[in-house]
């Protein structure tokens, strides 16, 4: 554990206003009885995160949220995001977006070596991150979650600055695993975190070391700008509508899904590139 709960919770109570802890004591979390919930969450380091993010959120990348209306309020539901930035600041600003227009503890969707970086995984695992096993996701959505998700995975955060706003290689679980769980997918498109860490390059691991991180970015900048984000919402994608359980073992029904996703999140960002224009850090 990074630090007990009750430093946690102390510490949040220095980063946020009345209004803000208000809105955190009320989010809800399945208590396996002792304090946590099955995967590791507490509520004392969701609050801290929640203290801490918002700062940056509010503050740093100035985030404007377009579309948030498109979030279920409640129900399982996969949320499908582009990813970038050379460090995971994305993640940690659409966790804070989400929390902050729907009440919910968004599930971070992490992939298998997030959870064994020291203290960092542990940490994570507090704010509700899990690792990304098809067991974890299913019993997520069973239970109602929502799950952020981000297909591109690894590839997409650290793509070189020249690749910037095209997608990687978009997997295929999330659609899979939304319709064994019957959750809609929302796509959503992530403006501005591209020009904050430019990566020119990078230095791979031996495969014996590849387990804690896959690779050492070589970035422009030693931290991320303040560069403004932009997040865009599109309508869910009626998933348990459109599809069967069953269809989750036809390879191309899920690549058809997928596909689906993916174009809504490339229209997005195409929408929101056209609107933010050059303005970078306005």
């Amino acid at each position: 554990m990074p630090f007990p709960p009750a430093l946690a919770r102390g510490l949040a109570s220095l980063l946020l206003d009345q209004e803000a802890a208000s809105q955190v004591e009320e989010l809800h979390y399945n208590d396996a009885g002792h304090g946590y919930d099955p995967f590791g969450l507490h509520p004392d380091f969701v609050r801290f995160g929640y203290g801490f993010t918002r700062t940056l959120y509010e503050r740093y990348f100035r985030v404007l949220s377009y579309g948030h209306e498109h979030l279920p309020a409640e129900g399982p539901c996969v949320v499908a995001c582009n990813h970038s930035g050379s460090l995971p600041t994305d993640g940690m600003m659409l966790w804070t977006d989400i929390v902050r227009h729907t009440g919910r503890i968004p599930r971070a969707i992490a992939d298998h070596f997030v959870p064994t970086l020291p203290w960092i995984g542990t940490l994570f695992a507090r704010g509700g991150m899990v690792g990304g096993s098809r067991g974890n996701v299913q019993a997520l959505l069973r239970a109602g979650e929502l799950l952020m998700i981000f297909p591109e995975g690894v590839p997409g955060i650290g793509k070189h600055f020249r690749d910037r706003y095209n997608l990687q290689k978009w997997r295929v679980g999330h659609a899979e695993l939304a319709m064994r769980g019957g959750a809609p997918i929302v796509p959503v498109a992530l403006v501005g975190a591209e020009e904050q860490m430019p990566q020119i390059g990078r230095i791979n691991l031996p495969k014996g070391l590849q387990g804690a991180l896959p690779y050492i970015p070589l970035t422009a900048t030693p931290l991320p700008l303040p560069v403004r984000y932009r997040f865009y919402y599109g309508e869910p994608i009626p998933i348990p509508d459109d599809y069967s359980r069953a269809d989750a073992d036809d390879p191309d029904k899920v690549r058809e899904a997928a596909a689906r996703v993916e174009a809504a999140v490339d229209a997005l960002l195409k929408r929101g590139l056209a609107e933010r224009g050059d303005r970078i850090f306005a």
